[in-house]
């Protein structure tokens, strides 16, 4: 058996629960400025929405019996974490910024939906 040769990810699934589209694009496309992308037609059937910025795409599927993230989390580097730590703030979204790994800025944040989001600075 030899190595998979991964070289970046693709794409993060995310658990969103039933119904909250709107709160998820509040956040996602609000705050940060990322951007909605169209899910195929036989994808959008269940609801949940996609964003990308850059490389980056999130996608947040529905998912019955849904229950937050609380610990588990993708870590999103950010170009101008200054600029998105004032946003955050201005929207009033708690930001917790551990001082816990040396040389590295770094925030965590919930979304609207109970999810642990990282924000790592560029």
């Amino acid at each position: 058996m030899t190595a998979a040769s991964f070289i970046a990810i693709d794409q993060v699934q995310l658990a969103m629960p039933p119904g909250e589209e709107q709160k998820a694009r509040a956040f996602y496309a609000d705050v940060p400025g990322m951007m909605e992308v169209p899910k195929p037609p036989e994808l959008a059937k269940p609801g949940g929405c996609w964003f990308a910025s850059g490389s980056v795409q999130l996608h947040l599927g529905v998912e019955s019996g849904f229950g937050p993230a609380k610990k588990a989390h993708p870590a999103l580097r950010c170009r101008d974490d200054g600029t998105l730590l004032q946003r955050l703030r201005d929207g009033r979204i708690e930001v917790n910024q551990p001082d816990d790994i040396p040389g590295v800025r770094r925030c965590h944040v919930h979304d609207p939906l109970g999810n642990r989001r990282e924000l790592i600075g560029g």
